[in-house]
């Protein structure tokens, strides 16, 4: 079966947003995600910023790239709430992070938190539901 139908067939929760919706939500977000996490890495190799605060954001990165693998590739629910949990952990390290150095990176990063704080939510019931 194809990712799609794996996943139309797990239980949800009602108020899930269609597959589109997320789509969409995601392509709003990566240009702020690539201008910001960008800005703070050319920082850094300008020596204007420790190479300490760079880490939330590569940690953040990879577990926001490794999301869509383990969950529609492995189809590994659980993996994938450990996962998005760290992806949301390091949001809130990457803003407490940058805050005193850039706080229009850590204001820009508020839109990112709150949707993937709703996505942990959908992430979190859907592993529950389909134990």
């Amino acid at each position: 079966m194809t990712w799609m139908e794996w996943y139309s067939s797990l239980w949800k929760p009602s108020w899930t947003p269609s597959p589109a919706t997320i789509g969409l939500i995601w392509q709003i977000l990566y240009p702020v995600i690539v201008l910001t996490f960008g800005f703070v890495l050319v920082q850094a190799c300008r020596k204007k910023l420790s190479w300490t605060v760079v880490v939330p954001f590569v940690t953040n990165l990879v577990a926001n790239l490794i999301f869509t693998p383990i969950q529609f590739g492995l189809r590994n629910l659980p993996l994938s709430a450990v996962d998005i949990l760290i992806v949301w952990g390091t949001i809130i390290w990457m803003m407490v992070a940058i805050w005193k150095h850039y706080k229009w990176v850590a204001l820009a990063q508020l839109p990112y938190f709150v949707w993937v704080s709703i996505a942990t939510v959908i992430q979190l019931s859907i592993t529950w539901m389909n134990r």
